[in-house]
């Protein structure tokens, strides 16, 4: 076995195992986007979600496979050239992704606040067209809390200008088959404290599998 034909065998193994790789992360993206789907509704920009990120990796390590192996095994130059095209262009998304992030990571919290309190102010509907409110009741009932800040970002929004109510999910437990307990304006009826912390820690575990996915 020459030194060339040694070498292309490597190269074809490893790309496999990437391309396996790649269909691994493409299906934890899949699964992700199908169990927290209503999650990307609190965000204006849904692509940059959790799980559009690991399906954009999985599909990028998929055609990395997939050239790299076929390019080495076939000596298809042509491509072997987009392999390594794409090799660089992922290492420049990577270093480029990583410089921003290091650089912007003390305004990511603003940031998420603000996208937070934007949906809840002026997207959020009573009759849930958006499934807005699904979503908004599904945390607030499991992290019991009450909007991002606290309970009082649901005054006077867009779905009640005037009023300063509360979702039902914000009621506690003990006065929760009162159904007008959010609109009683009385705190010993709800939760006060805000989701924001709880929203920021779970957003961030799943940005772990990013972050694993890619390393």
């Amino acid at each position: 076995m020459t030194n060339f034909s040694c070498v292309r065998k490597s190269l074809c193994c490893l790309n496999l195992l990437f391309w396996v790789l790649g269909c691994g992360i493409l299906g934890i993206g899949i699964w992700m986007h199908l169990a927290y789907q209503g999650y990307s509704k609190l965000l204006s920009h849904q692509a940059l979600s959790g799980d559009s990120l690991v399906i954009i990796a999985g599909v990028l390590t998929f055609l990395l496979g997939f050239l790299g192996c076929c390019g080495s095994w076939f000596q298809n130059k042509c491509l072997l050239r987009m392999y390594f095209v794409l090799v660089i262009a992922v290492l420049l998304i990577e270093f480029t992704a990583g410089t921003l992030g290091f650089i912007y990571r003390r305004h990511v919290g603003a940031v998420l606040q603000d996208e937070l309190l934007t949906g809840l102010q002026t997207r959020y509907t009573t009759n849930n067209i958006n499934g807005l409110k699904t979503t908004w009741d599904h945390i607030q009932e499991q992290f019991h809390c009450c909007g991002v800040k606290s309970y009082r970002d649901w005054h006077h929004i867009a779905a009640w200008p005037d009023k300063q109510w509360v979702p039902h999910s914000c009621c506690l437990p003990k006065v929760s088959n009162i159904s007008s307990c959010g609109k009683a304006e009385d705190t010993s009826y709800f939760y006060t404290a805000g989701c924001y912390p709880s929203i920021h820690q779970w957003i961030m575990e799943r940005l772990y599998i990013v972050v694993a996915d890619e390393i």
